[in-house]
């Protein structure tokens, strides 16, 4: 270490601030004793979290303090009800008056002198108190100077009895604005006096339905005078329970009118008061910010008011259509920028939902109708069934004019709407349906009317082809395929229209799969529908047969047959088709399962056909439902004629597979022996050896034990794995089954005592060579590893 300093200087400045620190630390230690020595000081007024500081505070002073207030302002409004219930009669009128009077002004007095020290919440309950009383007040006023009144009286006293503490609440609240309680009260209680006035005056459901209206118009008013104050921003929300309590009488009114004798004149009555609900809802939009629902249940109240004026005059189902077409205009209110942007959203979603209600009015009743023809499965060409032209139950042409309104109103939104996808779709739902059902009313031959639903069906899958909107194509695509599906239905009832519906649909679909500029999905799905409609005429083909229905099986198996043969001539609609095709292909198989000779002919015609497609590199794996087919044909036909000897059905099926896993290991000599030969010998080997166990005769045991020596002897020669062990396995097994009489009849003979003692002996004897066992353990399996 080198340091400026000399030696000497340098020791002589380390020895200086050694004494300091020595005396600064005598100092520390002097002054650490005497504090010792003093008692631990008392501090009064020391909260008690200081003794504890980990512990947690259960509650807070504020909490505390509103709570206390509280109870203490809970139990003097108990103490004020008991006093006035119970004790009011021990004194006299001078002496009520004066205490309630007292009283009340004290509770209504005390809360200035507190606010102006800064007790708020103390003065918010004594407030709370002081208004409790005013209503004590009120009730013993109505008990001495009305005290034998009846029912409309008191209610007439508690309306006006409302509307003063409405007012005097409202007037103690704005003399003491920093009181949160007093104009909340008068809001809630401003609610009172008209229902309470209509109720006093014996006024029925249209009275009372103004005087909510009244009641929520005044809300509505004080709510746009001052929107951004309390309480007047949240007087929107008894307004708004208000306003629709009015809705709701208007609307049950309007529909009671209908029925009535004086239909006409009753209606007006709930009309107008629709009407008065429909301005108050638009003004209230026009004026409050966000007040969108309002303008909603205007737009309601409107086309109710107007159409209930109406629907006296008209059947059930134009009632509805009136409705709609009322509601229509409602959607282009989008459209109009001078109005506000509650009014114009209001205003849509109004008509929107009137339109939604009437589409699923119409959609119940047009599936009703649809629905209908199932009734034609009963007796297929009986040709008794009203037709295909069943018409609609109650609404007839009403239902198809309300889907074709609501289809149009739909469309004009799509294109108001362009981002949104849901009108589009709902536009082609709707207009389908309108169409479909359309000619089912209007009494049409039955040709007639199922050559309009074909052309309309025909109309919905172009559209699906053509349209470069997807959601709009998907949408076509399944309204086509749903009313393909109900022709074809209804066209069941006669032999004629079942030709010739299912060979336009037919004709149809094949045209849709080979239009070029298609999706690749719709054109898939056509193609698929061809051969569903192919296969379907061949069944109506064969009906007219005198063949039994199993041998039905046998032309439909042309279907997939066909499509085999087109292969990749299909393009891109190859799959499609061959998934309908094996459908068809499985018709075949259910139909023919009536007789087992056919089934077995069904099978080897479908085993062929798929050995026909397996040929083509890219089907190879149908090569493997061939073979399954072949061989359940085989077994089909081996039970019809009441064959029961297991391998009559089993070595079929093993030569073939062992010549296969031959050839196999010629073109591949790594392949294992199990691969090769492992399936072919155990489809054979194993339900012999099952059923040998359970033959009383001796040549199948012979035969299989035979079979299986050779087996051993010659996996043991090529060094294979499988046959060495399945025939081994399979002769050991036989010879146990051999002598098993003979071990069961030893072991009777032989004392009880004895096997346990082998046993006991066969255990030492494995223990005692254990190590050289596993030592020949290894070995073989060592063995077996170099097989293959």
């Amino acid at each position: 270490m080198n340091t400026p300093l000399p030696p000497a200087d340098e020791l002589a400045l380390i020895d200086r601030e050694l004494g300091q620190l020595d005396a600064r630390r005598l100092y520390l230690l002097a002054r650490r004793d005497w504090l010792l020595r003093q008692p631990a000081p008392l501090v009064w007024g020391a909260p008690a979290a200081a003794a504890a500081p980990g512990r947690p505070k259960e509650a807070s002073a504020p909490g505390a303090q509103n709570l206390l207030l509280t109870l203490g302002a809970v139990l003097l409004a108990v103490a004020a009800l008991a006093f006035t219930l119970i004790s009011w009669g021990s004194l006299g009128i001078g002496g009520r008056s004066a205490v309630l009077a007292v009283v009340t002004a004290a509770a209504l007095v005390t809360p200035a002198p507190l606010l102006r020290r800064g007790l708020r919440s103390t003065a918010e309950s004594v407030a709370a108190v002081g208004l409790l009383l005013t209503v004590l007040d009120a009730y013993a006023l109505f008990a001495v100077g009305i005290p034998a009144a009846d029912a409309d009286a008191a209610t007439a006293y508690a309306a006006g009895a409302a509307a003063v503490l409405a007012a005097a609440w409202a007037g103690y609240g704005r003399a003491l604005p920093a009181l949160r309680i007093p104009l909340p009260a008068a809001l809630l209680t401003a609610q009172l006096p008209l229902p309470l006035a209509a109720l006093a005056a014996d006024a029925g459901p249209a009275e009372l339905g103004w005087a909510l209206l009244a009641t929520a118009a005044l809300d509505l008013a004080l709510a746009a005078s001052a929107p951004a104050r309390w309480p007047a921003r949240a007087a929107w929300i008894p307004a708004a329970a208000l306003g629709a309590g009015a809705l709701l009488i208007g609307l049950s009114e309007s529909a009671v009118a209908a029925s009535a004798a004086d239909a006409a004149a009753d209606a007006a009555a709930p009309a107008a008061l629709l009407a008065a609900v429909a301005a108050l809802g638009v003004a209230a939009a026009w004026r409050i910010p966000g007040a969108w629902p309002a303008a909603t249940a205007g737009g309601l109240a409107a086309v109710a008011a107007l159409g209930g004026t109406a629907r006296p005059e008209l059947a059930p189902g134009w009632a509805v259509v009136t409705h709609l077409a009322l509601a229509l205009p409602l959607l282009a209110a989008v459209r109009v920028t001078a109005l506000p942007e509650p009014v114009r959203l209001g205003l849509a979603r109004a008509g929107a939902g009137i339109a939604g209600l009437a589409a699923l009015w119409g959609c119940a009743a047009a599936v009703t109708a649809l629905a209908a023809r199932l009734r034609v499965l009963d007796e297929v060409w009986a040709a008794t069934t009203p037709a295909a032209g069943v018409p609609l139950a109650q609404p007839g042409v009403a239902a198809p004019v309300a889907l074709l309104l609501a289809a149009g109103a739909a469309r004009w939104l799509s294109r108001v709407l362009p981002g949104r996808p849901e009108p589009a779709v709902m536009a082609v739902a709707l207009g389908w349906g309108g169409l479909f059902t359309a000619p089912l009313p209007l009494g049409l031959p039955v040709a007639a009317v199922l050559a309009a639903q074909l052309a309309v069906t025909a109309a919905a899958g172009l559209l699906a082809l053509r349209s470069p909107d997807r959601p709009t194509a998907i949408a076509a695509g399944a309204v086509a395929l749903l009313g393909a599906g109900n022709v074809s239905l209804a066209a069941l009832d006669g032999r004629a229209a079942t030709f010739a519906v299912l060979g336009l649909l037919g004709s149809g679909c094949a045209a849709g799969a080979a239009y070029g500029p298609a999706p690749r999905w719709a054109r898939s799905g056509a193609a698929a529908l061809a051969v569903g409609y192919a296969m379907a005429l061949v069944v109506a083909l064969s009906a007219l047969t005198d063949l039994a229905a199993p041998w039905w099986a046998l032309p439909v198996l042309a279907v997939p047959a066909a499509v085999t043969a087109a292969g990749p001539g299909l393009g891109a609609q190859r799959l499609a088709a061959e998934a309908s095709a094996g459908a068809a292909g499985l018709l075949a198989l259910a139909l023919a399962c009536g007789d087992a000779p056919v089934l077995a002919l069904t099978l080897a015609l479908a085993g062929v056909v798929c050995a026909g497609s397996a040929v083509r590199a890219d089907r190879r794996a149908l090569g493997w439902a061939a073979g399954v087919l072949f061989v359940a044909a085989a077994w089909v036909r081996l039970a019809s004629a009441g064959v029961g000897t297991a391998e009559a059905y089993t070595l079929p099926v093993t030569l073939p597979a062992l010549a296969l896993g031959f050839l196999r290991r010629r073109r591949d000599p790594a392949a294992s022996s199990w691969t090769a030969y492992g399936p072919g010998l155990a489809v054979t080997l194993l339900p012999s050896l099952a059923a040998a166990w359970g033959d009383p005769h001796w040549p199948r045991p012979l035969l299989l034990g035979a079979a299986a020596l050779g087996l051993t002897l010659a996996g043991a020669h090529h060094r294979l794995r499988a046959p060495l062990l399945l025939g081994g396995g399979t002769l050991a097994a036989v010879a146990l089954h051999e002598l098993a009489p003979y071990v069961v009849q030893v072991v009777d003979a032989l004392p009880r005592w004895l096997p346990p003692a082998l046993a006991g002996l066969l255990l030492l004897a494995v223990g005692a060579t254990y190590e050289k066992r596993l030592r020949d353990a290894r070995r073989l399996r060592s063995a077996l590893g170099r097989l293959h």
